[in-house]
């Protein structure tokens, strides 16, 4: 098979299973990081992103994606909800090539094959590619394969740090791409380069780091700012109970890698809830995950099948910025962010098989495209609009408090105020420290004319949030695209209340 074949057998694949998405509306985080964000709204927003936050500073100014944003203005000029979508479906075909590329170059054509095909309908990827804010994750992997690819197979210095700049900037995770390198150097899959290059190549990566850090730093002043910067499931626990319920999360990350049968939206309490004890059985099943991954690593290290050992070296290393292991982060497991790790296993499998031929070959590569690619198909209508996203938790992650949490604000959007006080009733009895749940109570009982209960939500929710005002500009900017400009009148005077000095 020609190389241009393959390549546009993995570009096809990718395409069709996703391409339902093109009739796909915005949805969660679309919400406030597109439609609710000013800086989108006009081509100035191009350059305006790099001196922004991710977020609107009316929700969380504690994250600096700037290059992902930009591209949201420039999809936003279009005025066409299909263009987004038609931009992530394409930045995942080019991920799918570009794994495909090296898989290729590595281990042969039929590795090619098995990795491009794994990685274009691995069913884990659909809240990355559906989800028009999974973005930053495509963009994210696309430039940290670039980088990996000019620094292993081109060895050019300059090439391989503008990628990374790029991946750097369109989210953190990007940040990985020089241990992806050094770990290939290390196994050999290509020599290491002459003791002066090395250097430049080291070189080249400090003077990124401390530059990223510093842009980073001038626009948000500071690394972390705003609320909500750690997940839900962590509040309370000390640092040992945080990395007990990591590493049992890993269970669910070799799950959703290995079997992705059932796929969520969520895993906030009480689906996935804290582990507290050495005999938790959550916590036996991610040792063993991390105890099964070491054998099999060990294995194809000493068997010489460097590809092999490569793929499953890369799954930690582009998993670390998020396993909560090193430091908290806002979640505890998300579908999306497992899309750079899944290309280690891409690797992995496609060299794996490498010795495949004819209709063996054949037969793997249907056989993925059929289980993996029905998976993905099946999944894709979740995320067509903001109905079916609640519907999907309702049914996938019925103990979350975030399920109906949203589920409440779908109520709330709609206008069906009686249903979204229930639903958010059902929230804050599952989990009653997150104050955004007591805000959006408020905001339906202020539209009802129930001033005294809102008045006490919002009384709850200072409690859990002190002075968190980037909340309530939160709600009160969702409420004026509603056109109910008297709740958010009342919410904008909570907040500059909790503003005044006391």
């Amino acid at each position: 098979m020609s190389a241009r074949r393959l390549y546009l057998l993995v570009a096809a694949a990718a395409a069709l299973v996703y391409v339902a998405v093109l009739w796909h509306g915005f949805v969660l985080d679309d919400l406030s990081i597109i439609l609710a964000n000013p800086v989108v709204h006009s081509l100035s927003g191009v350059w305006q992103a790099f001196g922004s936050s991710y977020f609107p500073s009316t929700v969380d100014v504690s994250a600096y994606r700037p290059l992902t944003v930009a591209t949201y203005a420039l999809d936003w000029s279009t005025h066409s909800t299909a263009w987004f979508h038609a931009v992530n479906l394409m930045w995942h075909v080019g991920a799918s090539v570009l794994v495909a590329v090296l898989a290729r170059r590595w281990a042969g054509e039929a590795a090619g094959l098995v990795a491009g095909l794994v990685f274009a309908v691995h069913p884990v990827h659909v809240e990355a590619v559906a989800n028009v804010v999974g973005r930053n994750e495509l963009m994210a992997a696309v430039f940290t394969l670039l980088a990996v690819y000019a620094a292993l197979e081109r060895g050019s210095v300059g090439w391989s740090v503008a990628a990374m700049a790029a991946a750097v900037l369109s989210k953190e995770n990007g940040a990985v791409a020089p241990g992806l390198v050094a770990w290939a150097w290390l196994l050999g899959v290509r020599p290491a380069p002459p003791r002066r290059k090395l250097a430049m190549f080291v070189a080249s990566w400090l003077i990124l780091g401390v530059a990223y850090l510093g842009l980073r730093w001038s626009v948000l002043h500071g690394f972390l700012r705003g609320p909500g910067n750690t997940a839900p499931v962590f509040l309370g626990e000390d640092a040992l109970g945080i990395r007990l319920t990591a590493t049992a999360a890993l269970g669910d990350v070799a799950r959703l890698l290995l079997f992705p049968l059932a796929l969520s939206a969520d895993y906030s309490p009480d689906h996935r809830t804290a582990v507290h004890r050495l005999l938790d059985p959550r916590l036996g099943f991610g040792v063993l995950v991390l105890g099964l991954w070491a054998l099999l690593l060990g294995v194809a290290w000493r068997r010489g099948r460097k590809v092999e050992a490569f793929g499953l070296g890369w799954i930690p290393i582009a998993y670390s910025p998020v396993a909560n292991l090193l430091f908290p982060i806002q979640i505890l497991i998300a579908e999306r962010t497992l899309y750079l790790p899944s290309v280690g296993l891409a690797l992995a499998l496609g060299a794996a098989c490498r010795g495949l031929v004819g209709r063996r070959l054949a037969a793997v590569a249907a056989l993925v495209v059929v289980l993996g690619g029905t998976r993905s198909v099946l999944r894709v209508p979740v995320w067509r609009e903001q109905h079916s996203v609640a519907l999907g938790l309702i049914r996938d992650a019925p103990r979350s408090y975030f399920t109906w949490r949203y589920v409440g604000w779908d109520h709330l959007w709609s206008g069906r105020y009686d249903r979204a006080i229930q639903a958010l009733r059902v929230s804050s009895g599952i989990f009653p420290h997150d104050a955004r749940v007591y805000i959006a109570a408020a905001h339906a009982e202020y539209a009802l004319h129930h001033p005294a209960a809102a008045e006490s939500l919002l009384s709850r929710a200072d409690a859990e949030c002190e002075r968190c005002v980037t909340l309530y500009r939160s709600e009160a900017f969702f409420c004026r695209m509603r056109g109910d400009s008297v709740t958010a009148d009342w919410l904008t005077a909570h907040e500059r209340s909790l503003r005044s000095p006391p």
